[in-house]
């Protein structure tokens, strides 16, 4: 009676949590992918390269550890994720990484939001990740943590300096 049999979709992409298409363009790039993941109490950062056995984590990080060096105020804030992705960017090219592209997942980047201020963080901390050159990033008031009501810029400066060396 023309029965066609059922196709099923892959699980991740039934469960909405991955978009095979633009993973796929992602993976032809033949760079290692930036990942950036947003929980509700920290930020996750991790280079991942493709193998045919599974994605490697090359160098990841999340912001809990800028508490290490000194940092009290929220971990998910712009400050925070700049942090974040300052110190992946050195990391990663302390283990030998130069350049990199971003994948953000499902998540759409906001102009001037936490992605783009992780984003800049790791090219600050010195690796390559191509991007546009329009006014994406968020201003350097934002990023030291001006914005807000604490002494996070006093802090900002302090912990950033540290990184540094």
């Amino acid at each position: 009676m023309g029965n066609k049999p059922r196709t099923i979709m892959y699980r991740r992409k039934r469960e909405g949590k991955t978009d095979f298409n633009k993973r796929l363009s992602l993976l032809l790039s033949h760079k290692p992918r930036l990942v950036v993941r947003f929980t509700n109490k920290k930020v996750i950062g991790q280079l991942v390269t493709f193998l045919e056995k599974g994605d490697k984590v090359a160098v990841g990080i999340d912001s809990s550890s800028i508490k290490k060096a000194g940092w009290n105020s929220s971990l998910k804030n712009i400050p925070a994720t700049y942090l974040t992705g300052f110190i992946l960017g050195k990391k990663a090219v302390k283990a030998g990484h130069k350049e990199a592209i971003l994948d953000a997942g499902l998540r759409a980047p906001l102009r001037k939001g936490r992605i783009y201020a992780f984003l800049k963080g790791v090219v600050d901390g010195g690796l390559k990740v191509p991007y546009s050159e329009e006014n994406i990033f968020p201003d350097e008031t934002r990023l030291s943590g001006q914005h807000l009501k604490s002494d996070s810029s006093i802090e900002f400066k302090r912990v950033k300096q540290k990184l540094s060396e």
